[in-house]
């Protein structure tokens, strides 16, 4: 991606190459929702968290950089788990071991829900019948039966919000990669490589230690198919939403494999799965986890772990989420152009300045620039030679453009503007049950060996419901 640094190149050279890009990707964000802080102790959403683990706790974190939101309440079994989630808010927040009392408080707006995946369901129904807003990570539910029974408890309730933790959602780089996509900027998008490898034996952040007051399952939940999806529901399912979401239509069929081959610890989830999605216009979704290598050969193999590439007739995209570490990322190819045919002559590829063979080679990235990146006349005479520094500098791939803010943060306060709004969210209740339903036919096709189409979901209609309208106990 970097080029030799060497050539003499002018801040003027630098403009000009990038002006190109970010004429034709940052000001796509235009109008893109992004939601302006809330200040205010009479504007805030009160709220109170069910399962303060690992991620609840991560998210509790974040939740201290969004304004429109207050923590009243922390619910959790295990008492070390609820006595740290406590003190995170900085609000002393009343602790429940009980979801259901929790439930019960008048001051409570709204709950967000980062329990074992398996117990999903039952605190996001009984918050709806006690007329809270849900916010609920990912996988939204568990078992075929409660995708039905939360639509129709959600719809008799459509005043009430329900989102689900889908973060790139809220990313602003996604958002311009899906409007790149609508105006035809990257040709007929027909493929989707994702990504999300570990190195499990450098560090399983799945196999914890096992406190004495513990047992492994409680623990280490993840690891067994009684609670959870395995690698399919706590990192595919990220993706398989970006792709249903590029592609604008959810799978035909999904055929895949999956292993327990490498990890002996007493697991029955796969330690690798390897997945390929049709989509109704011939497209696919590429997808691949495993737990011995962290490779990723994406940005320049400057980043590890989990990203995906958005592969169209006239470019592609190469885009991650980042972490609280690592900031997002976008990078643009086009498709290298042929010889002209008349003359033999090569055509130099748009906006990267380098001619390109016909084969074989291929083009330096194209940054993608937002709006915050860009100079304008607001800015002083230093902010503006910073940022056009920096348009040198993302121009000779010396640096990467960041996102200005964490989508996870995004993600948060947007809920709670919903909440006060009763605007729909990004990541709403059918995004979240369309998501879990994939996982569910993605893991019964690597299960059963054979390939699973998506309308196998309408057979699981006359599945009982679990308890949809019955009473709260």
């Amino acid at each position: 991606m970097a080029e030799d640094t060497s050539k003499s190149v002018t801040r003027r050279d630098a403009v000009k190459t990038t002006a190109l890009a970010a004429t034709a990707a940052g000001s796509l964000i235009t109008g893109a929702p992004w939601i302006q802080k809330v200040k205010g102790a009479n504007n805030q959403i009160q709220f109170g968290f069910i399962g303060t683990g690992s991620r609840g706790q991560y998210l509790l974190k974040h939740l201290k950089n969004v304004d429109n939101g207050r923590c009243m309440a922390v619910c959790d079994l295990y008492q070390p788990n609820l006595d740290k989630a406590a003190e995170i808010p900085g609000t002393n927040p009343k602790k429940f071991k009980d979801y259901r009392e929790l439930l019960n408080e008048k001051n409570i707006d709204a709950v967000l829900i980062a329990t074992p995946l398996y117990m999903h369901f039952p605190p996001t129904r009984d918050a709806l019948m006690a007329g809270k807003h849900v916010f609920c990570e990912k996988s939204l539910v568990f078992r075929p039966e409660e995708i039905h029974a939360l639509r129709a408890l959600s719809n008799e309730r459509p005043k009430q919000v329900v989102q689900v933790g889908l973060q790139r959602r809220y990313s602003k780089y996604y958002q311009v990669a899906k409007q790149m996509i609508d105006k035809g900027q990257l040709g007929q998008v027909t493929h989707v490589r994702a990504q999300w490898h570990r190195n499990t034996f450098q560090r399983d952040p799945w196999n914890k230690v096992v406190p004495k007051d513990r047992t492994d399952k409680e623990q280490n939940w993840r690891k067994y198919r009684e609670f959870s999806g395995g690698l399919t529901a706590e990192l595919a399912s990220h993706q398989i939403d970006i792709a249903d979401w590029m592609f604008g239509s959810h799978f035909e069929y999904v055929v895949g494999v999956g292993g327990t081959d490498y990890i002996k610890d007493g697991r029955d989830i796969f330690d690798n799965i390897q997945l390929i999605y049709k989509y109704p216009k011939g497209q696919k979704l590429i997808y691949s986890s495993i737990t011995t290598s962290k490779h990723l050969p994406m940005f320049d193999m400057s980043r590890t772990e989990f990203g995906e590439i958005i592969i169209g007739t006239q470019g592609a995209i190469h885009i991650t989420v980042g972490t609280d570490d690592e900031p997002a990322l976008a990078m643009w190819f086009k498709e290298p152009e042929l010889p002209n045919a008349s003359t033999g002559a090569k055509k130099e590829n748009y906006g990267a300045g380098a001619s390109l063979a016909g084969t074989g080679k291929g083009g330096r990235a194209i940054p993608i620039f937002l709006d915050h990146h860009k100079p304008t006349e607001k800015d002083s005479f230093l902010a503006s030679e910073l940022k056009y520094a920096k348009l040198w500098l993302y121009g000779k791939g010396i640096m990467m453009p960041e996102e200005e803010r964490n989508p996870v943060d995004v993600s948060l306060e947007s809920f709670f503007d919903c909440c006060k709004t009763g605007k729909r969210p990004l990541a709403d209740l059918e995004v979240g049950l369309m998501d879990s339903t994939a996982v569910m036919l993605s893991n019964q096709s690597m299960y059963e060996e054979r390939r699973v189409y998506f309308n196998e979901v309408d057979k699981l209609k006359d599945a009982k419901p679990a308890a949809a309208g019955a009473k709260k106990a």
